[in-house]
């Protein structure tokens, strides 16, 4: 049987810090470092300058090393797992690395994956889903500059990517900015900042402020279920916003693609056409037809609600 505890210690600068230990009945009063597997997939953090502009060149040797004095405190084992650039991040990445998390969580007490940025959100998503009950923490990160840079946001992401990662929270996240997020709830929201992520309609997991790391009460819950792998992804599917004057068309043209799911921005608080242009009724019949189609707002921020005006009640 293993309990977690976590104790504030403050390092030789007198920053304060969590770090978690683990006592085992066994070797009771003897405190344990927390082991930690970085797994790398390129991105910004670990890109260098080719002749056709950043691409990634850091292997994570080269990472761990750069972050060696984030490690103390830890026993941290590092992976490569490809030299991506997040753009080129696929579904099929997304099982590789599902799997590969699968296959380990026993051995470590949490996980923290370095990814590109600009699909960094996508990624945390579809392991969620894909690690339902996962026991440890898996954290993703990266940062909007490369770690090679001395002003660079890298060495402060790992810092937070590390202590969630062992926390002892179970689940998968994003830290960026001294910030802690949901997979499932994190965006990216801006493009050069280095405060890049937010967490959409939902509060922040943890935060990392001058007491520490503070953890959310409402995520230490333990799974109720043992973690299932669910590693297959369909690329049947599109991503439609609407816009003003849409041909509605355009679910005959996605079902002839072989379209199998739709998720469609409407506007605002949730209003889709259905004069002069009958969206709504276009897509009833996708529906009808064997489509799944879900509706939200191409609104960041607040949610949607269709029961407000008669332009959302009409689908």
């Amino acid at each position: 049987h293993i309990d977690c505890y976590c104790e504030i210690v403050a390092d030789k600068r007198n920053i304060v810090y969590n770090i978690c230990r683990y006592s085992n009945e066994k070797t009771t009063g003897r405190l344990l470092m927390s082991k930690i597997l970085m797994l790398t997939t390129g991105g910004t953090l670990a890109s260098a300058h080719g002749e056709n502009g950043l691409e990634p060149g850091l292997h994570s040797d080269d990472i761990l090393n750069k972050i060696s004095g984030l490690t103390e405190g830890f026993e941290v084992d590092q992976e490569e797992l490809f030299m991506l650039d997040s753009s080129n991040m696929q579904p099929e990445n997304w099982s590789d690395i599902a799997q590969r998390i699968y296959d380990v969580r026993k051995k470590y007490d949490g996980i923290v994956i370095i990814h590109g940025t600009d699909t960094l959100a996508y990624t945390a998503s579809a392991l969620s889903f894909a690690l339902q009950g996962i026991e440890i923490p898996v954290v993703l990160t990266g940062s909007q500059v490369s770690i090679e840079n001395p002003i660079a946001d890298a060495t402060e992401n790992c810092r937070a990517a590390l202590h969630m990662a062992a926390s002892g929270c179970p689940g998968v996240f994003v830290a960026f900015n001294r910030k802690i997020m949901m997979g499932t709830r994190a965006s990216k929201v801006r493009s050069r900042s280095f405060d890049a992520f937010e967490s959409i309609n939902y509060p922040y997991a943890a935060r990392i402020n001058s007491n520490g790391l503070e953890v959310n009460p409402a995520i230490k819950s333990k799974p109720n279920q043992r973690c299932i792998l669910r590693k297959k992804f369909c690329t049947d599917v599109y991503l439609l916003k609407i816009f003003p004057g849409i041909s509605t068309d355009i679910f005959k043209h996605l079902k002839a693609m072989g379209i199998k799911g739709v998720y469609v921005e409407a506007f605002g608080i949730g209003g889709l056409p259905f004069k002069g242009r009958n969206l709504s009724e276009a897509i009833g019949q996708a529906v009808e037809e064997g489509m799944i189609v879900a509706v939200g707002s191409q609104c960041t921020y607040e949610g949607s609600d269709f029961s407000v005006y008669e332009v959302g009640r009409q689908v």
